[in-house]
């Protein structure tokens, strides 16, 4: 088997949780090296993980010659500068969401990998979710009539006090906005994957909680070339966790609680459904994503750079977030 060697550039929450275990775990993939700031923990998550090498600056990472792939998982603001040094070392990359900072910096990214001749793939994971597969699949069979609205809300409790390692997500010159940027850009890329293109987009944001110097709440809305209209609600001011997609159509509606649980409902017929309560006309479905939800996004990606062909989720579908995100921000 055609195996890729990786560097991984950032040992953090998600890399940790995530990234490098599908690295190690995967067949077709070789953790080769690892970088982070601080040199003694490069170590120790190198140790943990298999990885053959380790090194303080992400730089010297890109000089190794036995690296083929580097999957970059560092604060967005690092994003660009990285991914264009990989690009000019001959490195495909997969970087993690959100792609950059705005739109300038993913088209400089999208240019680098193209003028060095490799790959460039956005860690929009949830594209391989099969409950998304599935819902793609009941709107193609027509099963809830003309689409109208498709309505995401993804709430999380978390308001980081400075001293956390994850401070970074409410500095905009790090983090390049608040949830809508920073878990709300997942949401788009769903959308645009279930929905088509989207020809419109604007919204409101406000701290109502935070001193900030990003949004805490964003409410955005959508309407897409279909003509069906969309709507994402983000917050990390809202108490009660919500990480919900509902679909309603003309003929019926498609609902899942909890888009990472990958439970869904397709309700069909008349009197009304009340909210929480299934119903005669209501079938229930089970698809749950990979216990590793990382790990199928990176095993098709780590395919597609071993081929030299197009991979899922590429560069151009970073930028069109981006360009809706700013679309919404400047709105």
């Amino acid at each position: 088997m055609a195996v890729l060697r990786w560097g991984l550039i950032g040992c953090g929450d998600i890399a940790r949780k995530r990234v490098a275990p599908a690295l190690r775990d995967l067949e077709s993939c070789r953790l080769v090296a690892v970088s982070r700031a601080q040199h003694e923990r490069a170590e120790q998550f190198a140790r943990e993980f298999g990885a053959e090498r380790w090194y303080k600056d992400w730089r010297e990472l890109l000089k190794d010659e036995e690296i083929d792939a580097v999957y970059i998982a560092t604060p967005p603001h690092l994003h660009a500068e990285q991914t264009i040094a990989a690009a000019e070392a001959a490195k495909h990359v997969i970087c993690e969401k959100p792609m950059a900072l705005d739109s300038q910096e993913c088209r400089r990214m999208i240019a680098a990998c193209r003028g060095g001749g490799v790959r460039l793939s956005i860690a929009y994971y949830r594209h391989f979710y099969p409950v998304v597969a599935r819902i793609k699949e009941l709107l193609a069979a027509g099963e809830i009539g003309k689409v109208v609205l498709a309505e995401i809300r993804a709430f999380e409790n978390y308001r980081p006090e400075p001293d956390d390692p994850k401070y970074w997500v409410t500095r905009k010159e790090r983090a390049g906005g608040g949830p809508l940027m920073d878990f709300g850009c997942h949401r788009i890329e769903v959308l645009l994957n279930i929905m088509g293109a989207v020809s419109r987009a604007w919204g409101s944001q406000g701290r109502l909680l935070t001193d900030w110097d990003v949004e805490d709440t964003s409410i955005s809305l959508f309407e897409f070339q279909s003509e069906s209209k969309g709507m994402l609600a983000v917050s990390r001011a809202v108490e009660e966790p919500q990480d919900s997609l509902d679909i309603y159509g003309s003929a019926g509606s498609i609902h899942v609680p909890v888009l990472n649980g990958g439970s869904l409902s397709v309700y069909k017929g008349a009197g009304g459904r009340a909210a929480g309560e299934s119903s005669a006309g209501e079938r229930r479905e089970d698809h749950p994503p990979h216990e590793n939800l990382h790990l199928p996004y990176i095993q098709a990606v780590t395919r597609a750079f071993l081929e030299n062909s197009e991979p899922p989720v590429p560069g151009e579908t970073g930028l069109r977030v981006a360009e809706i995100i700013e679309e919404i921000y400047g709105s």
